[in-house]
Formats: C-alpha cells, structure tokens, sequence
C-alpha cells in the first residue's frame, strides 16, 4: 500500500509513489499521453498518464474517463517548475471509483453558461476553480474574524435565531409559527442579547446566520447571511470605530498572507487591498450629505444614503470611510443621540471602496432607561417585548456599543465580485430558494 496524500501536500512526497483520491477535473489527449487533471478539494494536479508505461486496458481506461469521474490515482510526484502547484503525478494505477456516463455527461462544461442556469446547478458549481477560490477566501475571513476578537479578550456567546420580537422594525422580519399558535420570528441580529451578554463578560461576539426579509434584488442583499457582531460594557462611539478599523486591517491583511493564489484566481488586483491600512479617512454625516450635493446627488439632510451614495462617497479613497452622526430618524431605536445635539445619532456606517458600499454598521448604544422606553415609543414598539432588554438599563447599566458586519458583504469587497450571491455556497435571495 502506497501513502495516502492530498495535492496540498504532495510536493512533501517528490520522488515517492503516493495515492490521491479526487475527481476528475479534465482530461487532455496527445497521442500516447493523456493527462488527467484531477482535484481533491486542496488544489489540482496534473496527471501524466504514457501508454507505454501501462497496461494497454488501463490506458484504455483512463483515455475515456469522463469530466467529475470519482478516481483514486497511484503515481509518483515529480516536481515541474512548469506545473500549477510545481509538481505532476506520473500515473501507475487509477482506480475508478465511479464514471459519469456519457449518456449523463457533467452538465457544467468549460463553456459559457448563464447565471441563472449555474445557480440552478450551485451543488455542482460549486466545484470550478472560481467559486472553490471565494468560498476559501471566505474561509479565511470568518478565521481571521475569530482569531481577531479571540486574541483581543472578547468571549463568544451564541445568540437565538428564534426571537420574539423586532430588533430594527418588523418590516423586514420572517415570521414562523412557534408552538401553541404563538408566533416566532427569524432573528435579524444577536446584537440586543450581546447588550444583555456585555454586560456579564464585559466584551462578547457573536457570529452566525441573520435573516433579512427585504424584497431587494440588487448585488448587495441576501435574505440569509452570516454576521458578526461584538458588544463592548463601557464603550463610546470612538471605541467602536477603534475595534471597527483594527478588524478590518487585521482581515484584510491575513488575506492577503494566506490567500494569494486565491486572489490570483479570481484576478484581483492585491494593491487594491494592500492599500488598506489604519487610519481610515472619517467624515460626518453633514459633511458627506454636502459632498454628495456637489457631486451631483439629490440627496437632503435627513435622507439615508443609497447604494450610488455610497459610491460617490467611497470614490475619494483608497480604503475604507467611517461615516458617523446619521439623523436619529433613519436610525435604530436604541442608538444614543448625541448629547450635544440629539438630532444625530451616536452612529456609524463603514463604507467599502470600490463601490462596494456599506460593510459595518454599529455605534454607541442608549444607556438610560427613560430615554430607552421613549424611543420604544415611539417607534411603536411593544414594552413588554422587551422588558428584559430594559431590565439591562435598571441594573448596573453603562455606556455601550458594539456593531455587526456582514461576511458575504466583506468578501464579495476582497474578491472584488460583482454580487453576494457567489460569496456562500447555498446563496437565499428574493427569487432564489434552491438548491
């Protein structure tokens, strides 16, 4: 028996006769030498099957293997500066493990298929070179994330995905039926249990599904998505932006260390992210309102910024902007107005550049228990749905703040995709259920 290996790891093996288990990526053909491509989910390898080193039915086998066949392949690694990787494989035995028939090929093929028909098949699609590049930088993401808010004193503390009640208005919540008739809702975000979880461990994240339920169709928005949140006990506006910043330059960077051929992939320009570095440029929402009027935008004081707002904003910058101080009207209920001027909010937005707008969302949050019950108030919200939540501000409260960004967000910016819908193996999108 020969040492099981994987393409990954295979040049620790030149010289030696070793087994990788894989798929068949695709098959060239030059007269007595074939070359299978094959991958095993760590990379691809070059096969070099020659007719006069087998035998003449094994050749014949491996000559009409077909695209995604399952094989087991015995060869000897040999390095080739030429080779993707650096190595080839010269086969000796190939095990077919099962053979696509031909009757059934392998529905997706080097040529050009349409979005809509590769959403249908994502099982499969799954399995190109692209797509295996963004769900691995997406890997590298949410792993930097962790080690981030790990290595800074922060504790994970999972949050419900079943709340009873709206964190940010009802609009947009999924409602599922719950036991005995009562109703339940899909969670939009952890962050008002991270408020209850801060003030037990004093820095908490959480990081997992949230659910949007917008009828938004455009290149930013998925129904279903993964955020991380942190929560900080005594904690101002300017501590958010700090923590903001510094997770952000610290993911960016491990990309970039990890994942470069990745990037290559999916031909990213890397300057673009080397470029992003601490400190980010930081604007009010007063100031950003009256760039935007002068470059052309319609939008007035009060107004929230939409996707081309954003843009116009971001375009200035080679990394990203902190926008800070939106009106307390087109804000959350619980983040604290500014004591000086209680028309703006303790908020803010960190946009992308590139165009790829808002990334992070988060500020101070409101401390006092009268204020609170007023802005429950007036956004119309029932008291006793969160009654616990006000408990938070009865007993031991203190200035708070934390923010959420959304991984899918951050890693169509990294890719530099043109939509979210790449960036999770199974995208939920308005039309968009299956597979």
């Amino acid at each position: 028996m020969h040492p099981r290996t994987t393409i990954a790891e295979a040049g620790r093996h030149a010289g030696e006769t070793v087994q990788i288990a894989g798929w068949l990526y695709n098959l060239r053909k030059s007269g007595k030498i074939v070359f299978p491509i094959l991958r095993d989910g760590t990379g691809l390898m070059q096969c070099v099957a020659v007719k006069s080193a087998l035998p003449e039915a094994l050749f014949e086998t491996i000559k009409d293997l077909t695209q995604e066949s399952s094989i087991v392949v015995t060869g000897k690694v040999r390095a080739d500066q030429r080779a993707a990787g650096g190595y080839e494989l010269d086969v000796e035995d190939i095990q077919v493990i099962q053979r696509v028939p031909e009757s059934d090929p392998y529905p997706i093929t080097p040529k050009e298929h349409g979005i809509e028909f590769l959403m249908d098949h994502r099982h499969l699609w799954l399995r190109s070179q692209r797509q295996h590049a963004i769900l691995r930088v997406r890997h590298e993401a949410i792993r930097a994330v962790r080690d981030y808010f790990d290595s800074h004193g922060f504790t994970l503390v999972d949050t419900p995905i079943f709340t009873p009640a709206a964190c940010e208005g009802t609009t947009t919540l999924f409602e599922v039926n719950y036991f005995e008739d009562a109703k339940a809702y899909l969670t939009q975000s952890g962050q008002l249990y991270n408020e209850a979880t801060a003030m037990a461990f004093g820095k908490v994240y959480c990081f997992g599904p949230t659910f949007r339920a917008e009828k938004s169709k455009t290149r930013r928005h998925l129904t279903e998505f993964w955020m991380v949140e942190p929560e900080m006990a005594y904690a101002d506006l300017e501590e958010v932006k700090r923590v903001a910043e510094e997770m952000v330059v610290f993911i960016v960077g491990r990309v970039l260390e990890n994942r470069r051929e990745e990037l290559r992939v999916l031909e990213r320009d890397v300057s673009k992210l080397e470029a992003v570095q601490a400190p980010f440029p930081r604007m009010t929402y007063d100031d950003a309102v009256k760039i935007l009027q002068s470059k052309g935008s319609e939008i007035e004081w009060g107004g929230d910024f939409g996707g081309t707002d954003e843009t116009l904003l971001s375009e200035d910058f080679d990394r990203p902007l902190m926008v800070d101080r939106y009106p307390t009207e087109i804000k959350a209920f619980y983040m604290q107005p500014d004591p000086g001027r209680p028309e703006v909010a303790m908020g803010v937005d960190v946009l992308a550049p590139e165009g790829y707008g808002e990334i992070i969302g988060g500020g101070q949050r409101i401390h006092d228990p009268e204020l609170l019950l007023r802005r429950l108030e007036e956004h119309q919200l029932p008291k006793e749905a969160f009654d616990w939540y006000l408990d938070l501000r009865k007993y031991g409260t203190v200035p708070h703040g934390g923010f959420g960004m959304g991984i899918e967000r951050c890693v169509a910016w990294l890719c530099g995709l043109e939509h979210v819908r790449e960036t999770i193996a199974f995208p939920r999108m308005l039309y968009r259920l299956r597979p």
